[in-house]
């Protein structure tokens, strides 16, 4: 049975842009599980699959549902364990809990402060009013004032929290090390994330370790990642 994906977009519903929605996608096809994509805008998310404070991203696998993109990674590896795993063992899990906290609060931050508005845009006139209401709700300030982070100064200082991800990956080609674990998708989605939502460039110039890392994750599975264009 195929599983089902309710993925969030905007008024494109070819175009996914959520970081979280993108680290499912890449599990269930590192996994090597058909999957049907069922896009969801933010007004409909909380009334999925019987709502009750829903959120994105979330799937059903026959009778199961999981919501929370970690939660959905580690039942994909308890559930198929006979196939490509996304964490080795109780360690790993542990490991990647660290750097979803690391990008939560130190990448996702300056994400939101150069691309908020672009984030806007993507949504029809409905999503526009539920995410401005909520967000400035969640700011405490219009997101004209959020988005404050395209300077110089803000670019400089998050290139160099960029470093411990730069030195890592210059002696392995994936965060996983040879091949990539979900720790990998967890960093690939918030980038994944920026390229989609907005044409303020946050990725480093090509030759980067960083950026030769996003490249491959772009092309990994069949270039699951890259089917979706950039920002244009």
């Amino acid at each position: 049975m195929t599983i089902q994906l309710y993925d969030l977009v905007g008024a494109d519903p070819a175009r996914p842009f959520s970081p979280h929605c993108w680290k499912a996608r890449m599990a269930l096809a590192h996994k090597g599980l058909p999957f049907e994509a069922v896009p969801v805008r933010f007004p409909e998310v909380a009334t999925l699959e019987g709502g009750e404070g829903r959120t994105v991203p979330l799937i059903r696998d026959g009778d199961t549902v999981v919501q929370d993109s970690f939660a959905i990674a580690e039942y994909l590896d308890d559930r198929y364990p006979d196939r490509p795993m996304l964490f080795e063992g109780a360690s790993g899990r542990a490991l990647t809990r660290f750097v979803e906290s690391w990008m939560q609060r130190t990448i996702h931050p300056y994400l939101v402060s150069v691309a908020v508005l672009d984030i806007h845009a993507l949504q029809d006139e409905a999503g526009q009013a539920w995410f401005r209401a909520r967000r400035e709700a969640l700011f405490g300030k219009p997101l004209e004032e959020v988005q404050s982070g395209r300077t110089p100064e803000a670019a400089g200082a998050f290139d160099r929290t960029l470093e411990p991800l730069r030195v890592t990956l210059k002696r392995q080609p994936f965060l996983g090390g040879e091949t990539p674990r979900f720790a990998d998708y967890v960093v690939f989605g918030g980038f994944q994330w920026a390229r989609v939502a907005s044409r303020y460039r946050v990725m480093p110039e090509a030759g980067d370790p960083i950026r030769d890392w996003f490249e491959r994750c772009l092309d990994l599975h069949q270039g699951l990642g890259r089917r979706t264009p950039a920002a244009a």
